[in-house]
């Protein structure tokens, strides 16, 4: 297989709707219905694509110790249900960043989704819509802000890394005030990459290569491989800019990677809060005093989150930094937490901790990879679902019941 000639193109030449046409489109979509869970999600993802690419959206930095604890964090809080609460009618509706959302749940940034299912961002953006709920497009998507706000519609975030070049920064954040994004969130937590060592096993280091060990496993993949074939290697849209002589996406990852801004600070921050005149959140929080300070810049919403383990490996599990951040902003911000989302129940313990509510990150990911836009919104259903069981089995018929009363000590 020639993999370095046939692996090329550019997916935004081909609108979104195509992508899901073809028969083995259908027959994935077909799949991820008996799919019952986020982890027969993961499956049918990890079994689809190649090893490389699953592991570049499945792993963690060095030894994953963070990633298994935001997990861990979960499962270890612990309900005590209340009884004969009257619970046949159910309310999911809940206030998030100031707006009326179903569920309390919004999807957060995911960059480069589409090389895991073509157009992908489009279609999480547009389950995300169907399902009422805010979505969060990632600098690094393979669809634009023009494209996602022409194409998905609904609650619209948009998620600004850092870059040296502060003027391609206020750029992309003109860009997402032009098209009517409702809210800009500010990532904090990358002033360098994190060590993400599957990717180095996987010889899917960027700058990106052709090596036999990868060759060989897109080649394994062959569906995955006819995908690309068919629709182009996707294009990180939204910083093209920053290298206009690139010719391939992967070149383009590589300048990228080189221009995030490692002396970004407080007094950064307070000048885009000043410049942007909407809601803003900060992304990448684990400390209380931190958060306070936030308050005090007048910041929205804090994202407690490490990143989903990505970035500093041995960081506090996101769960387990939620309370403390609770009491310091004593109600004066919303507080969201990401990390470890893999149940609806897992929604309940993060609103009896005293978040307004969750962002999703895998667990998306994993049904936009196993069938595109029909595979992210089976993972909204099942943890719709999951939501509604788990509050009439805790005793509580509306999000606004849900607190700290609920938790067993």
């Amino acid at each position: 297989m020639n993999a370095a000639s046939g692996l090329r193109g550019a997916a935004s030449e081909v609108s979104a709707p195509a992508a899901s046409s073809c028969p083995a489109s259908r027959r994935a979509s077909a799949r991820v219905l008996r799919a019952w869970n986020i982890a027969d999600l993961r499956r049918v993802a990890k079994k689809r694509l190649p090893r490389a690419i699953f592991d570049f959206f499945d792993g963690a930095a060095e030894d994953e110790t963070t990633l298994a604890d935001n997990r861990a964090a979960f499962e270890r809080v612990r309900i005590a249900p209340k009884m004969l609460a009257g619970v046949a009618r159910i309310d999911t509706s809940a206030a998030i960043l100031g707006a009326r959302s179903k569920l309390p749940i919004a999807v957060g940034p995911t960059g480069g989704i589409g090389f895991g299912w073509p157009f992908a961002d489009v279609g999480v953006a547009r389950a995300a819509a169907a399902a009422g709920i805010p979505y969060t497009l990632s600098t690094m998507a393979t669809a634009s802000i023009e494209r996602i706000a022409r194409e998905a519609g609904g609650r619209l975030w948009f998620q600004a890394y850092i870059f040296r070049q502060r003027g391609m920064t206020m750029g992309l954040i003109e860009r997402s005030r032009q098209f009517g994004y409702e809210a800009l969130m500010v990532t904090v937590d990358v002033p360098v990459g994190g060590k993400r060592e599957r990717d180095f096993r996987n010889d899917f280091a960027i700058r990106f290569r052709f090596t036999p060990r990868n060759v060989l496993d897109f080649a394994s993949r062959p569906g995955w491989v006819l995908s690309v074939l068919r629709h182009g290697m996707p294009v990180l849209e939204n910083v093209a800019d920053l290298a206009p002589e690139a010719k391939s996406t992967a070149e383009i990852a590589s300048s990228v990677g080189q221009f995030w801004d490692a002396d970004f600070d407080w007094d950064g921050l307070k000048e885009m809060r000043d410049r942007w005149p909407g809601k803003m959140l900060v992304k990448g929080i684990l400390r209380a005093d931190e958060a306070d300070r936030l308050a005090g810049l007048g910041i929205d919403a804090v994202v407690v989150s490490n990143h989903g383990g990505r970035q500093l490996d041995g960081a506090v599990a996101a769960l387990d930094a939620l309370p403390p951040i609770v009491r310091a902003v004593k109600g004066k911000m919303s507080v969201l937490v990401d990390g470890g989302v893999r149940r609806g129940v897992d929604v309940v313990k993060a609103l009896a901790l005293g978040a307004e509510g969750v962002m999703l990150g895998r667990a998306t990911l994993y049904g936009a990879c196993a069938a595109g836009e029909a595979g992210a919104a089976r993972a909204l259903d099942i943890l719709r679902d999951e939501l509604v069981r788990a509050m009439q089995l805790s005793g509580v018929r509306s999000v606004g019941e849900i607190g700290p009363d609920l938790l067993a000590n």
